[in-house]
């Protein structure tokens, strides 16, 4: 008799857990926006995509994955990134959240050979960096959501390789734009 409650009380919460998923809804969409780190050599557009999923009136997550690029230290060093992010967001009123999260940086530090002194060799490696922010989600139909928000991110590469540059910090601000279509 207990295992039968059990299952019972198990399979109940599977549909009212899937019934307020449905109620809730996954979006998928592309991203635009523009970015620009404390010590780049200017500002970049940047694209990807991002995916959310409420979990609730005042809560959900978001899961993105962007292209970025940035040069520094007057075009001798580029650095390009996959930005693959996971973020909380809050709704304290319905259209407004703030956000808060981490993401893993693939990062690939190109350096233009022409114009330095010493050969360096171009590398890739993975970081790790954090991110808060806040933004609006609008609902434009059934199925479309229009979303736009502003975010800073914690990622200080270490540019020790290239002298002078030691000093330079890789916190970025990003604004993006999206929509989102709901599946």
């Amino acid at each position: 008799m207990y295992n039968r409650k059990v299952w019972i009380l198990f399979i109940s919460c599977i549909f009212l857990g899937t019934a307020q998923l449905n109620a809730q809804g996954i979006n998928l969409g592309p991203q635009l926006g523009y970015q620009k780190a404390a010590d780049a050599d200017g500002g970049k557009f940047m694209g990807g995509a991002a995916m959310r999923l409420k979990l609730s009136s005042s809560l959900g997550v978001e899961g993105s994955i962007n292209y970025r690029q940035e040069d520094y230290a007057n075009g001798n060093l580029t650095v390009k990134s996959w930005p693959v992010m996971v973020t909380g967001l809050i709704y304290p009123l319905p259209i407004v959240y703030g956000a808060v999260g981490a993401g893993w940086y693939n990062t690939t530090f190109d350096f233009n050979q022409e114009n330095l002194s010493m050969a360096f060799e171009d590398e890739t490696k993975q970081e790790f960096g954090w991110h808060f922010g806040a933004g609006v989600e609008l609902t434009a139909g059934s199925n479309l959501k229009l979303t736009g928000d502003i975010r800073y991110v914690f990622l200080n590469y270490d540019f020790e390789q290239i002298p002078g540059t030691g000093e330079l910090n890789s916190d970025f601000y990003v604004i993006t734009a999206g929509l989102l279509f709901g599946l």
